[in-house]
């Protein structure tokens, strides 16, 4: 069993066409703050991100958030976070979340959400990480990921053991009992500097 204690969530900058994606990101929050589990994102308030972020605290847990220079007007820094730290670029931003994280979740959101999903998991089939990784995937939202990385299986580029460097749940109701479940990191979380 796997010690989380503080988890990264990757999750939108805007709300989404459905508010079902508010509803579960801001129970997600709670979630998390009655686990007693850290929040480390993006550091917004505006979308998904601020909504999360916003369960957390109505919940009275912990939020980190990590925000670049230039987004902290642009993302409208949060502030009623437990702590923000500002960095200078994107790679400095994804870098710090991932050395406060134990593990990783991704909900719906945008191309940013899918770059840092992406990543987490690149390092992970590089060796250079092994904490969990889960995603959200609400009402089919993750499938076309899920078909893309079936497809790079098939046509011989990447074994089929990527399929198991993340889990997929259905709901947010499945996260917290995925993490619990997931083994203990068998390798070390230094992830080259980018």
């Amino acid at each position: 069993m796997t010690a989380i204690k503080a988890v990264a969530v990757y999750c939108g900058a805007l709300h989404g066409a459905e508010p079902k994606y508010r509803a579960a990101a801001y129970e997600f929050g709670r979630q998390l703050a009655h686990s007693n589990i850290d929040l480390i994102f993006g550091g917004g308030s505006v979308g998904l991100m601020g909504v999360v972020s916003q369960g957390v605290a109505d919940g009275g847990g912990r939020a980190i958030g990590v925000i670049t220079r230039m987004l902290v007007a642009r993302e409208a820094a949060n502030g009623h976070l437990t702590r923000l730290e500002v960095v200078e670029s994107m790679h400095e931003r994804k870098q710090r979340m991932f050395e406060l994280a134990d593990a990783f979740v991704a909900l719906p959101g945008g191309v940013g959400t899918v770059d840092e999903t992406i990543e987490v998991i690149t390092w992970r089939q590089l060796g250079l990480h092994d904490k969990p990784i889960v995603i959200v995937d609400q009402d089919g939202y993750w499938q076309p990921l899920e078909q893309l990385m079936r497809h790079v299986v098939r046509s011989g580029f990447a074994l089929a053991s990527l399929h198991g460097l993340y889990s997929i749940v259905p709901s947010i109701s499945d996260v917290l009992n995925t993490l619990q479940a997931a083994p203990p990191p068998a390798i070390p979380d230094k992830p080259e500097k980018t």
